[in-house]
């Protein structure tokens, strides 16, 4: 039994453990200098946002409500994803930053990573919309009240990201955990945020089938001659060559 818990282990997370144990070692905290620039204006934003003057300029700068005008919402989603809650503790939001932000710059690369985390944002904050025209009576919808949520923080990014990751590093096991965990935290308590989870996980998945479909259109065919591709060219002095036939 123990052994066949190490060999699953092994399996899922071997090749996304050594990925990421190999870059901080060698380059410690440059391997992830996007993450860390992350966790100081999340938290910077925390201390602004918590102070008599700082609360309303944050608020203008990265609060997302389903009932402000798209071009506004737009604008704001950027910096949305790293103002915290204000009824959340900020160490989660921070320790979710650095772990899930952390591994996927090693392993996706700093970029990669961004656009990701503001694709699966972008994705709960345009579902706000679309759920609450949709209406209460809708299994897909939300309540009118719901316009008026602050949309805030790095949650949905980190569970898109943590799915991609996952998927990518054929952690496919712990990918699915996480999906059900989503499912399952709006089945116990229908929110706002439980279903941008869900929101941000879809726009995940498409992602993940599109980019299979292109890497399988880039994959070089077999060869004519079989998968393996051409047989090897036989030379003089082989036993096995021939010498061409000339009219």
């Amino acid at each position: 039994m123990k052994s066949a818990l190490k060999g699953f282990a092994r399996r899922e997370w071997g090749p996304l453990y050594t990925a990421v144990r190999t870059a901080l070692v060698t380059r410690k905290w440059r391997a992830v200098p996007m993450t860390l620039a992350a966790v100081c204006l999340t938290a910077l934003f925390q201390l602004v946002q918590n102070q008599d003057w700082g609360y309303q300029p944050v608020q203008n700068i990265g609060s997302v409500r389903a009932e402000d005008p798209v071009w506004l919402a737009l604008l704001r989603t950027p910096l949305s994803l790293f103002v915290p809650a204000l009824d959340l503790p900020v160490w989660g939001a921070l320790a979710q930053v650095l772990l899930v932000f952390g591994i996927a710059e090693i392993c996706l690369g700093r970029w990669r990573t961004l656009a990701i985390a503001y694709l699966a944002t972008l994705a709960g904050t345009l579902y706000a919309r679309v759920g609450i025209a949709l209406g209460p009576d809708n299994p897909l919808g939300l309540p009118a009240s719901d316009a008026r949520v602050v949309d805030t923080g790095p949650s949905a990014a980190v569970v898109g990201l943590a799915v991609y990751v996952c998927w990518r590093y054929r952690a496919r096991w712990t990918a699915a955990l996480v999906v059900v965990a989503m499912v399952v935290e709006v089945l116990v308590k229908t929110n706002l945020a439980g279903k941008e989870h869900l929101a941000a996980i879809a726009a995940v998945l498409v992602l993940m089938a599109v980019t299979a479909w292109r890497e399988r259109r880039q994959s070089p065919p077999p060869g004519p001659e079989g998968p393996e591709g051409p047989e090897p060219e036989l030379r003089p002095g082989t036993r096995s060559w021939k010498p061409p036939i000339t009219s």
